[in-house]
């Protein structure tokens, strides 16, 4: 099965090459290879590939760049799913679209279910919307969405990362206890992306990694975690603070967590807990494979 992935450099689209099954041939298409917002260049690319099934991994994910840099961020999270939805449309091919939880508010005080209405509170979730929008319309069920939410990884920019390189920084660090999602480590989305493509799933669904923390639970998690294995010192001071001591451009939904109940029952899996995926993807850190004396 010949398998187009577009964003192939970034985060998630370097582990869903990394993780590609037996059977799959991945067609990887990096940002500066193939411009999703470019209708032309997408229709170029679709037909040359001719792949069964596309997996857009491509994302504008600036969230308060997103504010002012408004068009740059529909061209890729609205204009580039539809273009590619059309494409795929055009060849027969099925399209997996990844999305996010800033499609919501953030304020049911429960998890967010797939067929609930989106609300969202700035320019970042509502491109993000308009694309998932765009993509059902043009292709109805040859498309699947899934929506994850705090997604990491060792390799590019995210919060995980962020924190490894602060924590040897400093010996101090503050961070929000008050917003509420679910960590997810790329390399376990890859691996139920995958699982999903060669399932057939279809329709609008879920994946996160299982459990809930606040951004200051997942940083006293990092600082743990990567202590127990030489990456940080031990005795960083972490002081949570609400939300309102780091204001930020863009509003952040304040509970972010997704009800993953449905794709779950689909693929007949539930999941590892996100301290679980922290501990893989930190076994998996560049900085481990040295203390190895691997390259």
């Amino acid at each position: 099965m010949r398998v187009l992935v577009t964003g192939a450099g970034g985060q998630l689209g370097q582990e869903l090459v990394r993780r590609q099954p037996a059977g799959v041939r991945v067609d990887a298409r990096r940002s500066g290879e193939l411009d999703v917002g470019d209708r032309a260049a997408v229709a170029a690319a679709v037909t040359e590939s001719r792949p069964a099934v596309i997996v857009n991994a491509a994302a504008y994910t600036r969230v308060d760049d997103a504010e002012t840099e408004r068009e740059a961020a529909w061209r890729v999270n609205a204009d580039g799913p539809q273009w590619l939805a059309e494409a795929a449309r055009d060849v027969g091919a099925r399209l997996v679209h990844v999305s996010t939880d800033f499609v919501f508010c953030g304020e049911l005080g429960r998890a967010w279910r797939p067929e609930q209405p989106v609300s969202p509170v700035g320019e970042y979730g509502a491109s993000k919307a308009a694309g998932e929008a765009r993509v059902r319309e043009a292709l109805g069920e040859r498309a699947l969405i899934v929506r994850t939410a705090w997604v990491y990884a060792a390799h590019g920019r995210n919060f995980a990362a962020t924190m490894l390189r602060l924590m040897n920084e400093r010996d101090r660090l503050t961070v929000v206890e008050d917003q509420i999602g679910t960590p997810t480590w790329a390399g376990g989305l890859a691996e139920v992306i995958w699982q999903a493509v060669t399932a057939g799933v279809s329709g609008t669904h879920h994946w996160t990694d299982a459990g809930v923390a606040s951004w200051y639970d997942f940083a006293c998690a990092i600082r743990d975690e990567g202590a127990a294995r030489g990456l940080v010192p031990a005795d960083v001071v972490i002081d949570p603070i609400p939300g309102s001591a780091w204001p930020t451009p863009a509003r952040r939904p304040p509970q972010g967590v997704l009800d993953k109940t449905s794709l779950r029952r689909a693929l007949g899996i539930t999941g590892s807990h996100w301290r679980t995926q922290l501990g893989r993807m930190l076994d998996e850190h560049p900085a481990m494979n040295a203390q190895r004396g691997q390259t």
